[in-house]
Parts: C-alpha cells; sequence; structure tokens
C-alpha cells in the first residue's frame, strides 16, 4: 500500500514543468506549479481512507472532466462555428483542466474532512 503514496507523490513531479512558464514567455505553464502540493502525499501514510478518497476524487475529475470536453467541444461547433479540429483540441484543453480542479479539490475536501473527523466512511 506504500506504493501507491509514492505514485501520488510522484504526480508533483508535472510542477516541474512550471519552470517552462518562469523561463519562457509562456505564461500558462505556471498553472503546473498547482501540482507541488501533491509532493505531500510523499509523506502520508497510505491507508484504506487515503486510497478510497483518491479513487472517488479520480473517477469524479474523469467524469466530469469527459462532460467538460463534450459540453465545449459542442458549444464551439455549434453555437460559435469554431472549425471541429479547432474546438477538440479546445475543449481537450478545458476538460484537462476541469479535471486537474476538481480532483484537488475533492481531495483536498476529503483531506479537510477526514483531518477534522467529519467523515467516517
Amino acid at each position: 500500500m506504500k506504493r501507491k503514496g509514492y505514485l501520488y507523490g510522484l504526480l508533483g513531479l508535472l510542477s516541474f514543468l512550471g519552470f517552462i512558464g518562469v523561463f519562457t514567455d509562456e505564461r500558462l505553464f505556471l498553472a503546473f506549479f498547482a501540482f507541488a502540493v501533491d509532493f505531500e502525499y510523499f509523506f502520508v501514510r497510505s491507508d484504506e481512507m487515503v486510497e478510497a478518497y483518491m479513487n472517488r476524487s479520480a473517477a469524479r475529475a474523469f467524469c466530469l472532466g469527459m462532460a467538460a470536453v463534450a459540453v465545449a467541444a459542442l458549444v464551439q461547433v455549434i453555437a460559435m462555428g469554431v472549425p471541429a479540429r479547432e474546438a477538440l483540441m479546445n475543449a481537450f484543453a478545458a476538460g484537462w483542466a476541469v479535471s486537474v480542479v476538481v480532483h484537488a479539490l475533492s481531495t483536498a475536501c476529503y483531506d479537510f474532512w477526514e483531518k477534522w473527523g467529519l467523515r467516517d466512511d
């Protein structure tokens, strides 16, 4: 079970992509620094509760990210008249962003609830 904690912690390595935004003019890469909070999972004892809330957070993030891709693509193609290829690329970016935000917020909520003793399932 300790191995999964390391896998969650390795997500923090994505934060190094943020340095692309520091050293170039591509400021959108700065958003990758948000993944630095995942380094904490190297130091968290991985138990069944952590596994459960990480799985729930990942499932929620995946489903909402895919829904965001569908909605963004349809809105761009139908309502805005964007070419399909460009709309799909924009929709994938929006879906990825939604997934990252939902996963981060969901894991933070579960973590707070567990620390405050508000959740016992």
